[in-house]
């Protein structure tokens, strides 16, 4: 006798449906990234934590995992930054402002805010991980009261790939944080620091009781920037990562992003580091 399979959810408002949304604004940040601002015809948005994520679909073309990149305290709607890397995420770039797109989610399990308060954070982002640490940077920046000491390490391969530009200026003027900014490789006109993100760490003056990290960016950047908190007597279970593993339903269904049996689209994809250390397919 076959197993029963329950049937899905797909009463509207389940997360099966795509919610219909308009693309308010839309802009280039790069040659390769553009911001996105969402809203609801109905004018009501969706509640959602640093680090999430929204299944965003485009008619035609199929639906893609993108990173929440606005604070939770925008609550008619909300902030997408993506790169075009295949044919959902290209079609979605090529949509003018007024267009009409899906939304699923909010997914995944973000950034614990209510375990962050009142500790010492450093925040790291290499390249596009900056965007999900957007959220949970402009929450810590709108509610800095209930944070300790912050420091904010943004790495980008070159100064034409940095996001947020002017976001980032003034984080950079916020005397309540400590922001640094690297490239890989500057120009002539670039002024600021140069080497890869790791180089920012060393200067840091941490208490590594205090202290938690939490880390964004490629693959090959956790590796190094985890060896160098440990180097500053950081312990594995105050590291905090994101990943990103080929995330593509959503809900657990497809299979796609398992790592040894975790899902990371349901489980993640904020996961304390020490708890996937020894994962295989892990960030190190």
């Amino acid at each position: 006798m076959g197993m029963s399979v329950a049937a899905p959810d797909v009463r509207p408002g389940s997360l099966y449906i795509p919610r219909p949304a308009t693309i308010a604004r839309a802009e280039m940040l790069t040659a390769k990234e553009k911001y996105f601002r969402i809203e609801f015809p109905d004018g009501k948005g969706i509640r959602y934590e640093p680090g999430q994520f929204v299944e965003v679909s485009v008619l035609g073309y199929g639906e893609a995992p993108i990173s929440i990149c606005s604070p939770p305290s925008l609550t008619d709607g909300l902030e997408l930054t993506v790169r075009e890397v295949g044919t959902v995420t290209a079609a979605l770039h090529r949509l003018p402002e007024g267009s009409t797109v899906g939304i699923r989610g909010p997914f995944g399990v973000g950034f614990d805010l209510n375990f962050l308060r009142g500790k010492d954070l450093i925040i790291i982002g290499g390249g596009i991980g900056i965007v999900p640490l957007r959220s949970l940077i402009l929450h810590v920046r709108r509610n800095r009261s209930e944070f300790g000491k912050v420091s904010v390490l943004y790495g980008s391969r070159s100064p034409a790939e940095l996001l947020f530009r002017d976001e980032t200026a003034e984080w950079g003027a916020d005397p309540r944080i400590d922001f640094r900014v690297t490239v890989d490789r500057g120009t002539p006109e670039w002024k600021g620091n140069t080497g890869v993100i790791t180089t920012l760490i060393p200067p840091l003056q941490i208490d590594p009781v205090t202290t938690y990290a939490v880390i964004c960016g490629p693959p090959i950047m956790y590796k190094f920037v985890i060896l160098a908190l440990r180097g500053k007597s950081l312990p594995d279970n105050h590291m905090i990562v994101s990943l990103e593993r080929r995330m593509k339903c959503g809900v657990g269904k497809c299979g796609h992003c398992q790592m040894n049996g975790i899902y990371v689209c349901q489980e993640g994809p904020v996961f304390f580091y020490h708890k996937i250390k020894d994962l295989p397919e892990s960030v190190t």
